[in-house]
């Protein structure tokens, strides 16, 4: 796993350099629920900002170049959950794409699309807190000294609006591809350990009739991608045991 995250933080940093200054390098990582999406934006996004330290000490008062960006916080929250048709399907499917405010993430996508000008302001993105279990507004800061640009959740490749016209605005698709076993091995951890589930019997339950049914839509409606990153257990790679397993990744 090691060589694929490297190769792709060396890929990014080159096509990175042939961006004018006015501009934004952004990448979409998606994938199933489990699949390790977070764990690889997070490292590409430090390993960019290490290279950019290296590349330009002390000229940048240790300001980051990229940043990576979960669509946990487009989360519909609760109260818009109860307020949909048949609230206790939609608590139920929570994490599905229809519980998701998609428009407000292709809002985002725009805004951070337009040229970066002298006046520039900084950008707000929403976070997601596990322990209110709802999105918390203008949260994630993305200022205009961040030029590369790195989103991650399950429908960023998926072959339907807005997902897909969030999709035509990014510079590279990457889908991180993993067994759907492996997959629901991780998700049955995570949720036992977030406190989503209180055994793994619960835990699995939600795995098989939500997370990976909403899995199968994410890879049959795939769109084409640019790099499609094959997830592993080895040294490194281990998104359970690197503080991203808390619920996190149901995005």
């Amino acid at each position: 796993m090691e060589e694929q995250v490297e190769r792709l933080v060396k890929k990014t940093w080159e096509k990175f350099q042939e961006v004018s200054k006015s501009k934004r390098l952004m990448i979409a990582i998606s994938g199933i629920p489990g699949s390790g999406k977070t764990t690889l934006a997070a490292l590409v996004s430090n390993r960019l900002n290490d290279l950019h330290a290296q590349h330009s000490p002390g000229t940048h008062n240790g300001s980051p170049l990229a940043a990576f960006i979960p669509m946990d916080g487009y989360h519909l929250s609760r109260a818009q959950l109860d307020a949909m048709p048949d609230p206790v399907s939609a608590h139920s499917r929570r994490g599905a794409a229809f519980t998701f405010d998609g428009d407000s993430f292709l809002s985002l996508v725009k805004a951070l699309r337009a040229p970066i000008l002298p006046e520039s302001s900084t950008l707000y993105a929403p976070s997601f807190d596990h322990s209110l279990k709802d999105p918390v507004a203008d949260d994630i800061a993305i200022q205009p000294c961040i030029r590369i640009v790195i989103f991650e959740g399950n429908y960023l490749s998926l072959d339907k609006s807005p997902w897909k016209d969030a999709a035509e605005l990014m510079d590279e698709l990457w889908f991180v591809d993993v067994d759907f076993e492996v997959a629901r091995r991780r998700l049955v951890y995570r949720h036992v350990k977030a406190g989503i589930a209180s055994d793994a019997e619960e835990a699995g339950k939600r795995a098989d009739e939500n997370d990976l049914v909403n899995g199968r839509e994410i890879v049959e409606g795939r769109l084409e991608v640019h790099e499609v990153v094959t997830s592993k257990d080895d040294e490194g790679w281990k998104p359970e045991s690197q503080g991203v397993g808390d619920g996190k990744d149901e995005a």
